[in-house]
């Protein structure tokens, strides 16, 4: 399989996703992993816990066959398989070998070039030449049966990331994938019964979830500065339109959905922070949504000033509206505004906004106002608050991040924190329910939209496990 993805999901432009200095980053990660050896705080700081959990009912063991809480078993080495080298799996490729106790043990493409290519860079980072399966688009399905990996990571175009997650996890690897995971319920709920059933962890690897803001407001939530949460706002709201009609990469797929269904085609960019935020299968969940999608334009209106007459593109049709707008109401009551446009000029923004009683987080620029506050109510950098509430992963390792990782940093704080569950045998943050519950409003509101903008019921992935669970989600703040 080949990921077209071209690195620029997050508002960054090409010439930004550059190689990783495997030499800086190792010689960083070693320092900062050594000042906590001596302290003794690796575990006690970023490890899982449950003991920054608010609002929870008490704990109570989740039902038979739950992957709740279940923790990694300890790799001393994590050994790694790509399914997907194009743009995005490269940049994902460059993040792990930046990072200690990783071996990069197979690779697949469709496109036996870019397999070669990114085995190169493998090699030419002091690493063993991984095995390479250029066979076809099926060729994940051999890859996934080899005795020396233990995650599975699918970077290919979307229709591809539930068969080879599904693939790896029936073969008794733990497997995760780019977004969104699923494009149906049925595949959802597919994804959940086997990681269920073979005891693998299926994981949405949803770096939005590590950025140094999402993660900043995470902390001050669990520290109680916002009081009681009422309502949230996520979004993917990004101008695609020259990548999608371009004649690679992303342009070969990614405009295709437009034309055959309508509705939120992007949910988790900005729904699994939020997810973290209101503890989203930790004591609440999402009960239904209500979806309506405005007309389309703009893909249409870009193709007539960009496209030549004879161009194969005019003979599609586009269905899905220019902005969905979704939204979502929890167990508890909270509501969260979902929305979703790439075909429209545009800042970038995921909105990533959260209110509470005692305070409200509005981000693009990322701004906060406490209750209370001196000067009265008016907007105070979210900068100002970092000193006190920063993530301590971003505090351990985020200049190696910010030097060196994707977007911001926070694609390489994703892999290093993966890697350092596995390591360390922790529960990853987030696991198959959120996988599922973050991707499952790509169907859901297709199916809103079709009914009229009626409520349609989410499905509880977690079969009632989430109103007694405690089991972790995202990064320990403590």
């Amino acid at each position: 399989m080949s990921d077209e993805s071209n690195g620029s999901d997050h508002g960054e432009s090409r010439s930004e996703s550059r190689s990783v200095s495997r030499r800086d980053l190792l010689s960083g990660a070693a320092a900062a992993l050594a000042a906590a050896a001596v302290t003794g705080t690796p575990a006690r700081l970023l490890a899982s816990t449950d003991d920054w959990r608010v609002d929870l009912t008490p704990p109570q063991q989740a039902g038979k066959g739950s992957m709740l809480g279940v923790p990694f078993e300890k790799h001393a080495t994590v050994r790694i398989a790509i399914v997907g080298t194009g743009l995005r799996g490269s940049s994902v490729l460059g993040e792990l070998l930046a990072i200690e106790g990783v071996e990069i043990t197979a690779l697949a493409d469709i496109v036996p070039e870019k397999a070669q290519r990114a085995a190169d860079r493998v090699v030419k980072a002091g690493r063993k030449a991984p095995a390479l399966y250029t066979n076809g688009e099926r060729d994940f399905e051999r890859l996934v049966q080899r005795d020396d990996i233990d995650f599975v990571y699918t970077a290919t175009p979307w229709p591809w990331h539930t068969p080879v997650v599904l693939a790896a996890m029936r073969a008794g690897k733990h497997a995760g994938s780019e977004v969104p995971i699923a494009l149906s319920v049925d595949q959802c709920w597919e994804l959940v019964d086997t990681s269920e059933k073979m005891k693998r962890h299926c994981l949405l690897m949803e770096n939005c979830c590590y950025g140094n803001s999402e993660l900043t407001v995470l902390r001050m939530v669990r520290e109680g500065v916002f009081g009681t949460l009422l309502h949230a706002e996520a979004a993917y709201l990004h101008d695609l339109r020259e990548i999608l009609f371009e004649n690679k990469d992303e342009g070969l797929w990614r405009r295709f959905p437009h034309a055959e269904r309508d509705t939120n085609f992007y949910p988790t960019h900005g729904l699994g922070p939020v997810a973290q935020y209101l503890g989203i299968h930790r004591g609440d969940k999402f009960e239904y949504v209500v979806s309506m999608s405005s007309p389309e334009a703009g893909l249409t209106e870009w193709r007539e000033k960009s496209e030549p007459k004879d161009s194969p593109k005019w003979k599609e049709r586009y269905k899905a509206g220019d902005m969905n707008t979704s939204l979502i109401k929890t167990a508890k009551g909270r509501t969260i505004l979902l929305q979703h446009d790439v075909v429209n000029p545009r800042p970038y923004s995921r909105l990533n906004n959260l209110q509470g009683s005692k305070a409200i987080f509005n981000d693009y620029p990322a701004r906060l106002y406490i209750d209370g506050a001196a000067g009265g109510e008016k907007w105070t950098p979210l900068a100002e608050f970092k000193n006190k509430y920063e993530h301590p992963l971003w505090t351990a390792v985020g200049d190696m991040a910010r030097k060196n990782g994707g977007h911001g940093g926070m694609d390489f704080i994703m892999a290093y924190r993966l890697v350092q569950c596995m390591r360390e045998g922790l529960a990853p943050d987030f696991d198959v329910y959120d996988a599922a519950a973050w991707s499952v409003p790509y169907a859901l509101c297709e199916q809103s939209i079709k009914k009229g903008s009626a409520p349609v019921k989410f499905p509880d992935f977690t079969r009632g496990a989430w109103q007694t669970s405690t089991a972790p989600q995202g990064p320990s703040t403590t």
